[in-house]
């Protein structure tokens, strides 16, 4: 009896574990598979992409309007006319009459060098002159009265022959003493050094009381340049060089339109002319020499001042512009992205025409209407979808 009641309580408590152990068991795989639910819900939802947004640009269409090329050049800004003012008698300076860097018109007295010197020899020389009209007057007188004694047998040939040649000493005796008063009033004159031409004059190199040299090494004195106009010299290509000369046999030489910018400016605010070509090319550097000539009336371009010139290259011609920031590189070909009426971008090849201030002609791959991305060309690609934005380039207005 107790062996089967022993029995009966081992029996239950076997009975027991098991349940037990079932519980935890499917208690343990529900945990599992939850687990794993989670893990496939976290790895599904870290490896999903959503989807991308149209990459937003701007587009505009290409500026239409007639253009006219220049080709740009730089050079160096000289004088019309350039004098070294120089001594041309020697003396003492006595005098400096202008201010450095003034304006100066022709004929204005400069330097004036000690005059007594050369008024002592105007005096002698015109002395001289009056004794020689003197011996003139004799020896004129001498030889009439020889010519009414030959005819008288009261002197012989020779006498009245001596008498004529007397006359003709005489009289060049006077042509003589005349060039040395001429001589001597033009050292005088010289005494007074005037500007030789308008414009502006340099500071004195020789102060008051200095000596002077003239002749052969003559002292420079100063110098005077014309500021008004300005010649600008350029170096320009043999391709250009005949492009222009074509242009003066169509509107007359002298008459090819250029433009001047100095250091400090960005435009070219100076108007002139092209007139003159060299004739001959250069040979070491295959150029040949330009000039322009340009108004100066507030003398604000000097001699030797950097200049950039720019010459006209063409009449006037409708054109089809883009901005510099809407083309794009593709090794050597040059391309945009047109945006069609599905706002996707489409590469299109380009030829590229002559520089107009930022923008560049566009000879060849597009057409008047079509949308170009001007802002965003780095998201591109064939086909993609784009947001666009549409703006005028005629202005800073966005278009409607």
């Amino acid at each position: 009896m107790k062996k089967a009641i022993l029995l009966s309580a081992v029996t239950d408590r076997i009975t027991l574990r098991k349940a037990a152990l079932r519980h935890l068991h499917w208690s343990l795989l529900a945990f599992v598979t939850l687990v794993a639910i989670a893990g496939c819900g976290k790895q599904t939802d870290s490896g999903a992409k959503p989807a991308q947004a149209p990459p937003s640009v701007k587009i505009a269409q290409p500026l239409a309007q007639d253009v006219t090329e220049w080709d740009e050049y730089t050079g160096r800004i000289e004088a019309v006319s350039s004098v070294d003012v120089r001594a041309r008698v020697s003396g003492y300076l006595e005098k400096v009459n202008f201010k450095a860097g003034e304006m100066v018109k022709k004929g204005d007295l400069l330097f004036l060098i000690d005059p007594k010197p050369f008024t002592a020899q105007l005096n002698y020389a015109e002395a001289e002159l009056e004794r020689a009209k003197t011996k003139r007057e004799l020896a004129k007188n001498d030889l009439v009265r020889a010519e009414s004694l030959l005819r008288g047998k009261a002197i012989s040939e020779e006498e009245y022959d001596a008498r004529s040649k007397g006359l003709r000493e005489a009289v060049a005796t006077v042509n003589s003493a005349e060039a040395n008063v001429y001589s001597a009033r033009l050292n005088l004159d010289y005494t007074r050094i005037r500007a030789p031409i308008d414009g502006r004059i340099g500071r004195e190199l020789i102060t008051e009381g200095n000596l002077v040299s003239g002749g052969g090494d003559a002292t420079l004195l100063t110098f005077i340049v014309s500021t008004d106009p300005v010649y600008v010299y350029v170096d320009a290509d043999e391709r250009s060089v005949l492009k222009y000369r074509r242009q003066s046999n169509d509107i007359g030489a002298g008459q090819t339109p250029a433009q001047l910018a100095v250091a400090d400016e960005d435009d070219f605010p100076h108007q002139g002319l092209l007139d003159y070509i060299s004739p001959r090319q250069d040979a070491a550097t295959g150029t040949v020499t330009l000039r322009g000539v340009f108004a100066n009336p507030d003398g604000l371009l000097s001699p030797g001042f950097f200049a950039r010139m720019r010459v006209r290259g063409s009449a006037p011609y409708p054109a089809l512009l883009l901005p510099d920031r809407a083309i794009a590189t593709d090794q050597a070909q040059r391309f945009v992205w047109v945006v069609n009426q599905e706002n996707q971008a489409e590469y299109r090849k380009v030829v590229l025409g002559a520089p107009i201030d930022q923008s560049r002609v566009i000879k060849e791959g597009l057409k008047a209407g079509e949308w170009i991305v001007i802002e965003g060309l780095q998201k591109l690609k064939p086909g993609i979808k784009v947001n666009p934005e549409r703006i005028s380039l005629a202005g800073p207005h966005e278009e409607k």
